[in-house]
């Protein structure tokens, strides 16, 4: 699966723009192919402006930021690797969001050495009135009265109508 970050870092970044806020971004300057001025990285961190005044060619793209822009006067390629990226939030009252790290989940291959892996659950049709909702494992038969479910091998997922 996909990463979320640079989904939700897109969308954050509109939606400050939309309200008139200046978004802010926290690097992780430690990360391997991180490009930032390096004179102001404090503890391992760096906080830049990355507001369509500050910054030009702005791409917030699945693997990285990208940006030109002036630090002391001096034009600066900037990259942050979105594994890189901790937070982003408004200059103006700290709204925003902090990414946390997420689980590296391998994508499909189309083999796998354990056999349930590639196995997906069964999607099964349930009457309503045949769900019991007081989640216990007795279900009702087609006559109305309980029996006890019997154990499945594999996960299923009910719709009930």
């Amino acid at each position: 699966m996909l990463s979320s970050r640079p989904y939700l870092a897109r969308g954050l970044y509109e939606w400050l723009l939309d309200n008139e806020h200046t978004p802010y971004v926290v690097v992780d300057a430690e990360q391997a192919g991180v490009i930032v001025p390096r004179q102001f990285v404090q503890n391992g961190q760096i906080v830049l402006n990355v507001g369509p005044t500050a910054v030009r060619d702005l791409h917030i793209e699945n693997d990285a930021i990208t940006f030109s822009a002036r630090f002391g006067g001096q034009p600066m390629q900037v990259v942050v690797p979105m594994p890189a990226l901790i937070a982003i939030y408004a200059r103006e009252n700290g709204v925003g969001m902090v990414f946390g790290h997420e689980p590296v989940i391998p994508q499909a291959s189309g083999g796998s050495s354990d056999g349930e892996a590639n196995e997906r659950p069964e999607l099964t049709a349930v009457d309503s009135e045949s769900h019991d909702s007081e989640g216990s494992d007795e279900t009702r038969d087609e006559t109305g009265s309980k029996s006890k479910a019997k154990p499945k091998g594999r996960p299923s997922l009910r719709v009930i109508k």
